[in-house]
């Protein structure tokens, strides 16, 4: 019955949209890429392209990212045309809230699928692929041994810590300090040890809970500010870390809580940029040095500090970030305009 339905199946109605994704993961982190489907973004900048988004395909985004295509933690990517003449292509990251700025896990994973696509001609030894993101231009190296993927790491925008040791109040923890660190994204990093949290997975929905509750307090209270854009002002998702709850040998483990109440499965390549540069700022990190993080999966990434830069005047790092990532499969979503659920809907 399964191969007949399949088979006598008749194509889609002219009027229904039809867009093509290729799917992926970076250490148990979702990634649908969106390949076709979309219309040209206009804007010259990535930041503007990622305006145009919003404010004429975030139905898409809805539609794409939410039931019943997606879920309440999907993540995905729009390519687009480079922002700059030497890059190979330009990318949006979508989720459940928005438009992040900038993303690590999905730099991987586009890295690892440019190697089998045309974007450009790899060759034995280290490749470099230069995307556009709205945080900045991203180098991604994609190294191949017999044709062979190898290792795929990506250098990450200017990275620091604006503020340690903050303070925060909530009902049944009482004081809580936090940092927070830029990567690409601003994050609040708190260590899970100090409030006696489990970071195991059978405990994300008090993991959940209690970052979506410390975000909103630190919003009330704190307003980051990037040194060259605005438009990068927002305090992104909430980082718990324990350097004893790791099950391989990290130095840390990492759950981060973002947008509406995502949890990242990865380690989060934007979050342990920031935590590289938090290490750094506290004397413990050192130019040279990498350290590993693993996720609540216990997946790993691994991050290096590569050297120091100036952005704006504040003192930054540039943290390289390491990891692998799959593919799982390739779709093609169709949305009747009919459809009274055409945009998605999400439980959270």
């Amino acid at each position: 019955m399964t191969n007949c339905l399949y088979s006598h199946w008749q194509q889609p109605n002219n009027d229904w949209l039809a867009i093509n994704t290729l799917d992926m993961h970076t250490g148990g982190e979702p990634l649908r890429i969106i390949i076709d489907g979309f219309s040209n973004l206009q804007g010259q900048t990535m930041l503007e392209k990622r305006a145009d988004c919003l404010a004429r395909f975030d139905h898409l985004r809805k539609a794409l990212m939410f039931e019943p295509r997606g879920h309440a933690d999907m993540y995905g990517a729009v390519i687009t045309e480079p922002e700059h003449k030497d890059s190979h292509f330009g990318v949006l990251f979508l989720h459940n809230e928005g438009y992040s700025t900038m993303c690590g896990h999905a730099i991987i994973a586009l890295a690892t699928a440019a190697k089998d696509c045309s974007i450009s001609h790899f060759i034995d030894g280290v490749n470099e692929l230069r995307i556009d993101t709205p945080a900045g231009l991203i180098k991604a190296y994609i190294t191949l041994k017999d044709k062979q993927l190898t290792n795929v790491c990506f250098d990450n925008v200017a990275s620091y810590a604006p503020k340690l040791d903050m303070h925060i109040e909530l009902p049944m923890f009482g004081a809580v300090s936090c940092d927070i660190a830029y990567g690409g994204a601003y994050y609040a990093f708190v260590d899970a040890d100090t409030i006696d949290l489990s970071l195991a997975p059978n405990n994300h929905e008090q993991i959940i809970s209690l970052g979506k509750a410390i975000k909103q307090k630190i919003n009330g209270q704190y307003q980051p500010t990037h040194p060259t854009d605005d438009a990068l002002s927002f305090l992104y998702g909430v980082i718990f870390y324990s350097n004893s709850q790791t099950s391989h040998s990290s130095f840390s483990r990492h759950v981060c809580i973002f947008a509406e109440g995502e949890l990242d499965r990865s380690p989060t390549g934007t979050g342990v940029s920031a935590r590289a540069a938090l290490e750094f700022a506290k004397g413990r990190l050192a130019i040279g040095q990498r350290i590993k993080i693993e996720s609540i999966l216990g997946s790993v990434f691994t991050v290096e500090l590569k050297a120091q830069c100036l952005l704006a005047d504040i003192n930054t790092v540039v943290p390289r970030v390491s990891g692998e990532a799959f593919v799982t499969g390739k779709h093609t979503f169709l949305i009747d305009p009919d459809d009274p659920l055409k945009q998605g809907f999400i439980f959270r």
